[in-house]
């Protein structure tokens, strides 16, 4: 496994990261034993990042997640979660809940602290309110040694600029924006390193569109970006491969992407993308899915509030 520097938090990362969303049985049913061993494995083959929020299986990921890593010692990962979404549609990101949910995360987590806490999809809340409460709430947190590092997350890139000209981040959480389809996080990338902030990629699959198995029916995106996507999955299978290999490849291999989070509960899914991530790509593969991919290339679909789209 190859390690990156995180912005300034000189936290040194895999650049594959574990994420636990898939604890909480958001894609599917679960085996809790099963999605424990798939922790333990991870950090056994060298995934030291791990990322949960207290919204994935409204608290079963945090909860099988704090089962796994009580048997691992605490020096062996860095712990991320998430604080101000709690549902579908629940979104709190004052003070006081914020600080609140940080104590809640730890006692399911069975840990006394957490690396990197985040706000987490700050695209639904109002912008007065994370500039006023919650990134206050973080600050506070930090100053108390209850976590280390903080930062927020979201799905447009323009509500990292919008919070980064106002206040000092550790580190951003971005998705579906570093991917075999959408590469526009590379157009934040300068402003990030000038601020010296920890960027950590997720869905490098883009919530699944890169891969062989069908589309869940509550994907975003639309009917163009999903066919064509399909078209790539299609077109690697025929030539013997699989898009989400090539997929997880692309995201690793960027040198100025710290870490990639993938998430499963599955023990054979994360040796595979393990190995995957430390296989050189195929290149000539590579340019003709980007080509597939052309049309759609950086489009993306609409998330939270109006203000934050472009």
């Amino acid at each position: 496994m190859k390690y990156r520097k995180l912005g300034k938090t000189n936290l040194e990362v895999s650049t594959l990261s574990y994420g636990a969303s898939s604890l909480g049985s958001v894609f599917r049913n679960i085996d809790e034993t099963e999605g424990i061993r798939t922790v333990h494995t991870a950090v056994d083959l060298g995934i030291n990042l791990i990322d949960v929020s207290p919204y994935y299986g409204l608290m079963k990921a945090e909860t099988v997640l704090g089962k796994a890593i009580k048997e691992i010692s605490r020096e062996k990962f860095i712990l991320s979660t998430k604080a101000g979404r709690y549902g579908e549609n629940e979104f709190d990101f004052s003070k006081n809940r914020i600080i609140n949910s940080l104590e809640e995360s730890l006692k399911r987590l069975s840990t006394d602290y957490i690396d990197i806490l985040l706000l987490h999809d700050i695209e639904f809340a109002s912008f007065d309110q994370i500039m006023e409460e919650g990134i206050p709430a973080l600050q506070q947190l930090k100053e108390q040694g209850k976590i280390r590092f903080f930062g927020v997350s979201g799905l447009p890139l323009s509500i990292f600029e919008k919070v980064l000209k106002q206040k000092s981040l550790d580190v951003i959480l971005s998705y579906c924006h570093y991917s075999l389809n959408d590469s526009s996080l590379l157009n934040i990338l300068p402003l990030l390193e000038q601020k010296q902030v920890g960027l950590i990629n997720a869905s490098p699959l883009s919530m699944g569109l890169l891969s062989q198995r069908s589309v869940p029916e509550w994907h975003p995106a639309s009917r163009d970006i999903i066919e064509t996507c399909k078209r790539a999955a299609d077109y690697c299978k025929q030539q013997g491969e699989e898009l989400s290999k090539l997929a997880i490849q692309y995201s690793v291999a960027n040198g100025k992407i710290p870490t990639t989070l993938v998430s499963t509960a599955n023990v054979e899914n994360i040796k595979k993308n393990i190995t995957w991530a430390n296989e050189p790509i195929d290149l000539e593969l590579l340019q003709e899915v980007l080509t597939i991919l052309e049309p759609i290339h950086n489009k993306t679909w609409p998330s939270g509030s109006s203000e934050y789209q472009r």
